[in-house]
């Protein structure tokens, strides 16, 4: 078996063009032109690398990232080669609307999805009636109607905490839809641009944008601010809850706990995922 080294990697990408995280084939994806400039910068043999590619959260197409992380594993001898130029040839190599910003080392027990403490989003809104900033069209939705900052936070207020979200959650078989907000929130930026923070242990498929979607509703007075926390009680997908395009959110950081806490981190999230 040859010896290898994982690596972290930090990501940048602006999802307009992309089919989403995960590789599939005929479709341009994240992963997918990552794989690709790694395995051009292997040269000889590089097809049967990268091993492991493995990333904190799959954002879905249209969704954007300024924090997302993966791992991988490179072959030892041939990272000793390029360790010095890795992130150089990764700039030359990635398309513009997709950035490695920083490739480190890490421990074989590091791992980018399980070991993670928090995922965090932000969702942005202009409902200034004429739309965002055309150069903020791609990460920015345009609302036609005002948005009350109040009634959006308290509408927010009652998603906090750990709750079973089925109600927001695109089920799949076999995974639990009990997740444990610990921030959520809404602030307007200078420009007026409306901003929600949301921040959880871990995520379900279209789940953020299916808040976002509720809290919206409570926002420009078509819904009480008690509606969303009401639907907590569902167990399935609630068809009165929108989901919000994906282009206003992005992810924007991933935690981790320090070093040492790796392998135990992964160990607890893999047992509580199951």
């Amino acid at each position: 078996m040859t010896d290898t080294v994982r690596l972290r990697l930090d990501v940048s990408y602006d999802g307009a063009d992309f089919s989403g995280w995960a590789a599939q084939p005929g479709r341009r994806t994240v992963a997918g032109v990552l794989t690709e400039a790694l395995q051009r910068i292997l040269g000889a043999g590089g097809a049967d690398w990268p091993l492991g590619l493995t990333v904190a959260g799959r954002t879905d197409a249209g969704v954007h990232a300024t924090g997302q992380v993966c791992h991988i594993e490179l072959p030892a001898e041939r990272y000793a080669e390029l360790s010095g130029s890795l992130l150089r040839r990764l700039s030359a190599l990635m398309p513009p609307d997709a950035r490695v910003k920083g490739v480190l080392p890490v421990p074989d027990s590091f791992d980018a999805r399980f070991s993670a403490t928090f995922r965090r989003y932000e969702y942005r809104v202009c409902d200034d009636g004429w739309g965002p900033e055309p150069l903020r069209r791609y990460d920015t939705l345009g609302w036609l109607r005002p948005l009350d900052l109040d009634r959006l936070n308290a509408a927010a207020a009652g998603l906090l905490g750990e709750h079973d979200f089925a109600a927001f959650c695109k089920r799949k078989e076999h995974a639990t839809t009990i997740r444990a907000i610990n921030r959520l929130d809404w602030r307007r930026e200078p420009d007026r641009t409306l901003v929600a923070t949301v921040q959880a242990d871990a995520f379900c498929q279209a789940m953020v944008r299916s808040l976002v979607g509720a809290m919206l509703a409570v926002g420009e007075g078509r819904r009480e601010p008690d509606w969303p926390a009401k639907l907590l009680t569902l167990r399935e997908r609630s068809s009165e809850v929108t989901v919000a395009p994906a282009h206003g959110l992005t992810l924007v950081a991933v935690g981790y706990p320090g070093e040492a806490e790796y392998g135990s981190r992964a160990d607890a999230t893999r047992r509580l995922r199951a």
